[in-house]
């Protein structure tokens, strides 16, 4: 009976297992009963980090499901998880064993519902347009008639062909098309390059610069037209410099690109309405004007001829003028014929009194006293051009023994001085031009020197090097007892942080000892 009741070592037939057998056990479970799954829930805690990867979370009202999505997985999703956008994940659920969690693998993300892309849109729109991106004070006017017009849209769709179609029955304009894909993942990103390509063709060039952009495509859902929603969209047509109209669905739809641009266009049809106006009717107010022209010149031209008959009427008559003069000429030609007579006959008594005094004898002693005057003159005038040569020579002497060799030398230092002083005031206004361009280049590899040594003694550089910077409770710690102080600990590396909870005080023996966490 002893035997039965004899205390022995108790020996359990349940299974051990190691930590890493456990946890691939538990991975096993979960991937094979979870194979693929849809999850719905909101977007909450989304980290974007350099590695191109996304993790954020899915929850609801009464749990949090973390979820992960690779680098490239993230390129292929038509849309991008936002914190507060409800969504439908679909993907697969995996643990993790490095912290004991399970995660879901995302690979699409769809909004749940119309709703969820509204509220979406609204966040958007707001946030854009907090930056001024839809201001109407920043938008350019539309040219009245421009040369060439760039057309973003499909080349294979309807909605070319009618824009086409229209602006050659208002006025043939030379057109550029620049083919993009308007639906679907690469959307927003050919949308946007086209806006910033046609920007970029310099005026001049071999490819003529557009004067206008119509960024057209047809109707359909809000998802086939959200493309058109993308930020990246929105920013390339704020950021045009070339006047833009957005003609993206029908009336009724709109999109963001429609608040960016320069100009909405109801429909692609009526942007190109809006684009040029009709040939025909600038042709008929061309004519009106001209017409109205010829007849304002005819009414000026009749009216002025009226005013100068009214005023021709007031003047008197050119016979009244004119009887007068003809009087006084008729009286003065019946006394011209006599006094002509009486004047021939008094300048011919007086040519004759002259004449007689005229004898050849006369003549020539009056020559002979001229000329002897003459040579009189002459000769004193040679005397006195020799005496004035030699006071010159004189004085020319004079001057020549005054000048002696000191003040020539005088005279040559002064020049040379002079010739010196250019020099140097040359090369002094040289080395002016060079100074501030020499002080610039010394004062830039200072600042670069500069700048490498802060990158070298950096925050970020010096954890790189294997520091680290310890917080408590959110402050940096720098001594043992403030670290014995704090409740939690944070400690950052150059690749990421760790926290550290320090443990509650015990309450009971039973409860055993309270261990640290880390999170």
């Amino acid at each position: 009976m002893n035997d039965l009741f004899e205390d022995g070592p108790l020996v359990s037939n349940a299974p051990e297992f190691s930590v890493s057998e456990l946890s691939g056990a538990v991975k096993k479970v979960i991937e094979g009963e979870f194979g693929l799954v849809r999850v719905r829930g909101e977007v909450g805690r989304v980290s974007r980090p350099a590695s191109g990867h996304l993790y954020f979370a899915l929850k609801d009202d009464r749990a949090s499901l973390d979820a992960v999505s690779w680098k490239g997985q993230v390129a292929k999703m038509q849309t991008r998880p936002e914190e507060g956008m409800e969504v439908i994940a679909t993907g697969r659920m995996t643990t993790f064993p490095g912290q004991s969690k399970y995660q879901l693998i995302v690979e699409d993300v769809a909004p749940a519902g119309a709703g969820a892309l509204m509220a979406m849109l609204e966040k958007r729109k707001a946030a854009l347009g907090a930056e001024g991106l839809f201001d109407p004070a920043r938008k350019q006017p539309i040219p009245y008639l421009p040369q060439v017009i760039g057309v973003v849209t499909s080349p294979s769709g309807a909605v070319i062909r009618d824009i086409l179609h229209r602006l050659r029955d208002r006025f043939a304009r030379h057109v550029l098309i620049w083919p993009v894909a308007v639906q679907g993942q690469a959307c927003a990103a050919e949308v946007a390059a086209a806006i910033r390509g046609f920007n970029a063709i310099e005026p001049g060039g071999a490819i003529p610069r557009p004067d206008l952009i119509i960024v057209a495509r047809g109707g359909g859902s809000l998802e086939d037209l959200w493309g058109f929603n993308e930020e990246i969209v929105v920013r390339a047509a704020a950021a045009s410099r070339i006047p833009l109209i957005s003609a993206v669905g029908h009336e009724t739809d709109t999109t963001l690109i429609d608040y960016a641009a320069d100009l909405r266009a109801p429909t692609p049809t009526a942007a190109a309405e809006l684009a040029v106006p009709v040939r025909l009717d600038l042709v008929a107010t061309l004519e009106a004007l001209g017409a109205r022209q010829a007849r304002g010149l005819a009414q000026g031209i009749s009216l002025r001829g009226q005013r100068l008959r009214d005023l021709a009427r007031a003047l008197p008559r050119l016979e009244g003028l004119l009887a007068q003069p003809n009087q006084r000429y008729d009286a003065a030609s019946l006394r011209l014929g006599g006094a002509l007579s009486m004047a021939a006959t008094r300048k011919r008594a007086g040519f004759a009194a002259t004449a007689a005094r005229l004898r050849p004898a006369a003549l020539l002693t009056l020559i002979a006293h001229k000329g002897e005057r003459m040579q009189t003159q002459a000769d004193r005038l040679s005397a006195a051009q020799m005496r004035r040569l030699e006071r010159h020579a004189d004085r020319a002497a004079n001057l020549s023994n005054r000048l002696a060799p000191a003040l020539l030398r005088l005279i040559a230092d002064a020049a040379r001085k002079t010739s010196e002083g250019r020099m140097a005031l040359a090369q002094l206004d040289a080395r002016l031009q060079t100074a501030p361009a020499q002080r610039y280049d010394r004062l830039r590899q200072r600042l670069d020197a500069l700048d490498r040594t802060r990158s070298t003694l950096g925050y970020a550089e010096t954890l790189k090097r294997g520091y680290a910077v310890v917080r408590g409770d959110g402050h940096v710690v720098t001594s043992k007892a403030a670290a014995e102080a704090a409740l939690s600990l944070e400690i950052e590396f150059s690749d990421g942080r760790i926290g550290y909870a320090k443990p509650t005080p015990k309450r009971s023996k039973s409860e055993g000892p309270d261990q640290g966490s880390l999170f």
